[in-house]
């Protein structure tokens, strides 16, 4: 038995090694890996599936999703406590209305829970994603962020999580690099607890297909199959087509591109805020998919960009009582804001 196995390894391999040849030659080096680690990977599943008297017991044990908390109480309570092991969310929302900002809330939530959250940004600076944590962590605006250094270190040093930002440049990087990475971190004893991919639309595919809707379709499948095998939940972003751009309510109709990159996702939640929602701070966040829980929700949101605060309001009334009078609520934000410095 274990000679025929060897055999076949080797077939198999030497298959792999000259596919590899003309891979090499067109540089697709992650394609490579892929298809090498597939052909070493041939006999090492020993899990033969579930019996379905044998393992009669282990349909009735109690699944531990360990879900990591958004922050926001009203939307854990949707959620069964947030986004769970294994699984993958994704925020939709159009350019400029704050996907990142969103992102980095998420990961913040999980720091303060005392989490190893490693972070990959495939947009901006891994300097300017830090110092969106600094300020998401202080409350201190980014503009504000040179002159409070001090402080800001002496804050952070008390946060029992750990934050890894990876910056890729833009369509440079693929799953497999992601997955590489995260591998190179475990060697090193650094086990995530939640991974944030900013955002995933902006990897490049680890295989070339003839239409973008079947290469984004896929990205999200690796995603998904990372946050598996990593036992960890994913959080990561999708931009919206123009229709999105001015909405007051964003559904799933207004993703761009490849609508069935959402069906591998375990819960999706879209932000929109029209131009009278940004002078505002306001917005609204629409549960669009959650398998733990209902969806079809609208939420109305306070988003202050200038420090990367972002609440789930009570209600409607509450929103329209913000959207009233900004200029008196954001004097009663930064009053809150800086009450520690004026009780000093």
């Amino acid at each position: 038995k274990d000679t025929a196995m060897d055999f076949c390894r080797k077939q198999v391999l030497k298959q792999a090694m000259m596919k590899s040849v003309g891979l090499l030659k067109s540089s697709s080096f992650d394609e490579i890996s892929k298809v090498i680690n597939d052909a070493l990977k041939l006999g090492s599943d020993n899990n033969f599936g579930h019996d379905w008297m044998a393992d009669f017991e282990r349909r009735f044990e109690i699944k531990v999703r360990n879900p990591i908390s958004t922050g926001w109480e009203r939307m854990d309570g949707l959620c069964k406590g947030g986004l769970g092991r294994s699984e993958l969310g994704v925020v939709i929302a159009p350019t400029g209305a704050g996907k990142s900002m969103v992102l980095v809330h998420l990961g913040t939530q999980a720091l303060k829970e005392g989490k190893t959250v490693v972070h990959y940004t495939l947009e901006l600076a891994d300097t300017v994603v830090g110092s969106r944590y600094d300020s998401c962590m202080t409350g201190i605006p980014l503009n504000d962020l040179m002159h409070n250094k001090e402080e800001i270190f002496e804050q952070i040093s008390d946060v029992e999580g750990s934050l890894i930002v990876k910056e890729y440049p833009t369509k440079s990087a693929t799953t497999q690099s992601i997955k590489n990475h995260l591998e190179k971190l475990k060697k090193r004893g650094i086990h995530p607890d939640m991974v944030i991919v900013d955002y995933a639309d902006l990897l490049r595919p680890v295989k070339s297909r003839s239409e973008k809707r079947h290469e984004l379709e896929s990205l999200y499948e690796e995603l998904r199959g990372i946050a598996q095998s990593m036992e960890c939940p994913i959080w990561t972003a999708s931009q919206t087509n123009r229709s999105g751009l001015n909405a007051e309510v964003i559904t799933m109709e207004a993703i761009s591109e490849a609508f069935n990159k959402c069906f591998v996702a375990d819960f999706i939640f879209t932000v929109s805020r029209t131009i009278e929602d940004k002078k505002a701070n306001m917005g609204r966040i629409f549960l669009a998919k959650n398998r733990n829980g209902p969806d079809g929700l609208v939420l109305p949101i306070f988003m202050d960009t200038a420090n990367v605060c972002i609440k789930i309001l009570e209600d409607q009334d509450e929103l329209e009582e913000q959207r009233a009078n900004p200029v008196a609520n954001a004097k009663e934000h930064i009053k809150n804001k800086y009450s520690h410095l004026l009780n000093k």
